[in-house]
């Protein structure tokens, strides 16, 4: 007597009727390109597959295996109707959408065929995180197109600006990746990399060029922006379209309303994946804009420890690192570290030694079993290595001690700040930046929160995005003479054809600290700039 799974494990031929019929058509797709179950099919199906397949033609039934683990409740006991120890999936499909249940199961350990304990707030982090950002990135490039009467034409655009440059090559670098990664079945490592792409192109890109869609008329750094913004949702939206097929269908659709052609797909699953354009790559400014990313995090953490504000321009920013042609790399984005930050200046120093002292210790795990009795010893003289000692063994790989050479595995460098230096450091690069705000600087910082307070106000009201405004306003002294220093700026920035103090009573705001009262009132027809107090 056969075990019953020697009838699933025929399935190859029998569905064909093998040999009897079908005998081309089978011997063309076999061995199969993959086959996928759940982790309790290994001694099942799996097994009589490959027994049966290597009995009769001496081959495996499969090149490849795709392994799912089993979705536990979130309590790791087994999903139980009678336990009702999960939400039904219907429920969370209904609250949060089939796509966000879709992604966040093959962005799960279930992929690597590892048991999963089904959270609910997994489901909705998904929503927040990555579905939510991309629908937000499509929703301003439809808004500012509509307002300039914006077309897409079937070529991207040559574009000058480096902020273009950098996320038409992490596109680029997107699509290289997950072609690789699907070639190799590996498909937990993909969504991972869309999930970054949309933080970059939502969190950095188009919150770092805002205003260059909200610029008069079209120049070509604007036609540059939106060529740009747009060719990345296009492609992004064709990769997502396998993970979130629904949203990526809606999404297709609204970009083929901005597209001048018409001779597009009907749907965005009968689109190719799209080619990866090997000149757009740009490994250098990838990674430059990578460094520049970490010393924005870290100067943003600096001013959190510190309690001063984004809003608050600080005097200077020191980026640090032994590798002077990192830091050469990180000087053409100088710029963006003065907005992102908020400093006067920037300055670029390779003389680690005037901030940070290095200090090595060993990475025991590795050292523990090679050293044995001689791990104290070598412990007392690793840790003994001075400042110089270790940048020379960073800048080599190696470093010999006793006889026994050591690599970068063996040890663990640490950088510490030295005393009276406003040092802080990630594994790759650290910054010195003081947060002692001058006098003016606090100015400014203020007149950035009445433009906050402004903005809000805006879109409370439901302002259309390019409404000019007339503003009255009173507050302290204080607030009075950070709005009056620096009028042009809260003026550009709120889109204010006049702002005047006066006594007004519509929106009462707190301004660190101190009341603030200001008026909106919609200007009828006048061009920016005009009337501007």
């Amino acid at each position: 007597m056969l075990d019953c799974w020697f009838e699933s494990g025929s399935m190859p031929y029998a569905h064909q009727h093998y040999p009897f019929e079908c005998k081309e058509a089978f011997e063309s797709g076999f061995p199969a390109e993959f086959v996928a179950e759940g982790l309790d099919q290994t001694r099942g199906w799996f097994y009589t597959l490959m027994v049966l397949s290597v009995g009769v033609f001496g081959l495996p039934a499969f090149r490849n295996v795709i392994v799912n683990g089993m979705v536990l409740a979130e309590d790791g006991k087994k999903m139980s109707k009678h336990l009702r120890n999960y939400t039904p999936p219907k429920t969370l499909i209904d609250i949060y959408g089939a796509d966000a249940m879709r992604l966040y199961l093959i962005n799960s350990a279930l992929v690597r065929g590892v048991e999963q304990r089904f959270s609910d707030g997994g489901v909705r982090d998904m929503a927040r995180r990555v579905l939510l950002p991309w629908y937000n990135a499509y929703s301003f490039l439809k808004i500012y197109a509509h307002a300039d009467d914006w077309r897409a034409s079937a070529d991207l655009p040559t574009s000058e600006n480096i902020h273009d440059r950098w996320i038409l090559s992490r596109l680029q670098s997107l699509k290289l990746k997950i072609e690789r990664e699907m070639e190799l079945y590996h498909l937990y490592k993909v969504v991972p990399q869309l999930v970054a792409y949309i933080e970059e192109l939502t969190n950095w890109y188009i919150r770092l060029n805002r205003a260059r869609f909200w610029g008069e008329g079209m120049s070509e750094d604007k036609e540059w922006a939106f060529a740009t913004l747009y060719g990345s949702l296009h492609d992004l939206t064709l990769a997502m379209a396998p993970c979130a097929p629904f949203l990526a269908e809606h999404i297709f659709h609204g970009l083929v309303q901005l597209r001048t052609a018409s001779d597009v797909a009907e749907s965005v699953h009968l689109c190719s994946f799209p080619e990866p354009i090997g000149e757009l790559v740009d490994s250098e400014l990838e990674r430059s804009m990578e460094r520049v990313h970490r010393v924005i995090l870290l100067g943003r953490k600096r001013r959190e420890d510190k309690g001063v504000g984004l809003r608050t321009p600080l005097p200077e920013l020191v980026v640090i690192h032994r590798h002077q042609a990192l830091l050469d790399g990180a000087k053409a984005l100088e710029g963006k570290l003065k907005r992102e930050l908020n400093v006067k200046n920037v300055r670029f120093d390779s003389n680690i030694s005037a901030y940070i002292e290095l200090r090595a210790a060993p990475n025991f795990p590795k050292l523990g079993r090679r050293l044995g009795k001689r791990m104290p010893e070598f412990k007392r003289r690793i840790e003994m290595l001075d400042s110089a000692a270790v940048q020379e063994f960073q800048d080599t790989g190696t470093v010999r001690i006793d006889g026994e050479v050591f690599t970068e595995d063996d040890l663990i460098v640490r950088q510490i700040p030295q005393e009276a230096t406003a040092v802080v450091s990630d594994s790759e690069i650290s910054i010195s930046m003081a947060c002692e705000p001058t006098e003016e600087n606090i100015r400014e910082g203020l007149s950035r929160e009445v433009v906050n307070r402004i903005q809000r106000a805006r879109k409370d009201i439901r302002l259309d995005v390019s409404d000019r405004i007339r503003v009255t306003y009173s507050g302290s002294n204080r607030l009075l003479e950070a709005v009056s220093e620096h009028s042009d700026y809260v003026a550009h920035e709120t889109l204010a054809v006049e702002l005047a103090p006066g006594d007004p009573n519509q929106h009462v705001v707190e301004v660190s600290g101190e009341k603030f009262v200001f008026d909106i009132e919609v200007s009828d027809g006048l061009a920016a700039g005009q009337g501007v107090l």
